[in-house]
């Protein structure tokens, strides 16, 4: 068994003190460059492996971003996930995640408290937070950026915004000459549904066009199309703004098995722009979510609270950008 090599090692290698060992692996800002150059080396070369625990002991700090995911498959989840775990790695953090199955304060305070129980320097709550102030009260002493969600329940807030994204795929297909655009939203309790659902509405109101029922899906490729369908068997509709790229995929496959061509007969619009996107048949025009880069920002933002807790930032909000493919096309003349 090959014995784990101890900061002596290391500083004997380096032809410095352990003291100094432990100031360049503590980010002591009193160590001359060339200095901190040969501990480095010597830690690559005798393959030392720092004790996390002993580091936290003399730091005060644990070098552990803390993530409160949703029990889900979806993509903005991973995506969101990579891009914190991408740069926490880049700013020397490890990341530790817990999940909740519900959106409700007390569920998703309970994931917190897990994370805590760690010594998280900070903590990123990737799961669409409603206002709760009871949630705000077990987050107020931990660096806390929520993506996509309230304020009172974070120190800081990154988001997209939902009511423009929702705006901008509905102007798009009533600028093609579409009378009017119905709507599949994510489920009611999700604040990027509200916000989709919201902007859609706005859009059509400001241009004087009837406002359709909205439609409801839960983001699988099953209730879209369940909703593709139902849609697909009236005529009247020509447009559709489906608030994910998986229900849009649903809806699609609903909607030619009604014999309904898309775009010739209905245009359809999606949201996130993932990967398959680009490669559904036709090509899928969607409204683009960088979810790694909120998932990045979101560190960033953490990170710069675990420096200085005193920190202020305004809501980063980062906005969407429509991704027009071959899904939809100008109104047929009647």
């Amino acid at each position: 068994m090959t014995r784990a090599s101890s900061m002596s090692e290391v500083a004997r290698v380096a032809g410095v003190s352990a003291q100094t060992v432990s100031r360049v692996l503590s980010d002591h800002p009193n160590v001359n460059a060339a200095t901190r150059a040969k501990v480095r080396a010597a830690v690559e070369r005798t393959g030392y492996r720092r004790n996390r625990l002993a580091r936290a002991l003399v730091t005060g700090r644990s070098r552990i971003v803390g993530v409160v995911t949703h029990e889900t498959d979806a993509y903005s989840t991973s995506a969101i996930l990579l891009g914190v775990q991408t740069a926490a790695r880049a700013a020397g953090y490890f990341v530790s995640t817990a999940t909740t199955s519900s959106l409700s304060a007390a569920p998703i305070a309970q994931a917190v408290g897990r994370l805590m129980d760690q010594g998280v320097d900070g903590l990123v709550i990737a799961v669409p937070v409603r206002e709760d102030a009871s949630l705000g009260d077990v987050t107020r002493d931990l660096p806390t950026v929520v993506v996509d969600g309230m304020r009172a329940s974070a120190t800081e807030v990154v988001a997209i915004d939902q009511v423009e994204a929702g705006r901008v795929a509905t102007e798009h297909l009533l600028a093609l000459g579409h009378q009017t655009v119905w709507h599949v939203a994510g489920p009611e309790s999700w604040n990027d549904a509200i916000g989709r659902t919201s902007g859609w509405r706005a859009a059509l109101e400001d241009a004087g066009r009837e406002v359709p029922p909205v439609l409801y899906g839960d983001w699988t490729p099953g209730s879209g199309y369940r909703n593709g369908a139902l849609v697909g068997r009236m005529p009247e509709v020509t447009a559709l703004f489906v608030a994910s790229d998986e229900m849009a995929f649903g809806a699609i496959r609903a909607l030619v098995e009604l014999g309904r061509r898309v775009p010739d007969d209905v245009s359809v619009v999606g949201m996130d722009d993932i990967a398959l996107a680009a490669y559904a048949s036709p090509p899928l025009t969607t409204v683009r979510q960088p979810f790694h880069d909120m998932g990045r920002r979101a560190v960033e933002h953490v990170l710069a609270l675990v420096a200085d807790p005193e920190t202020v930032h305004e809501p980063e909000v980062v906005h969407p950008q429509l991704v027009v493919r071959g899904s939809t096309a100008a109104a047929a003349s009647r």
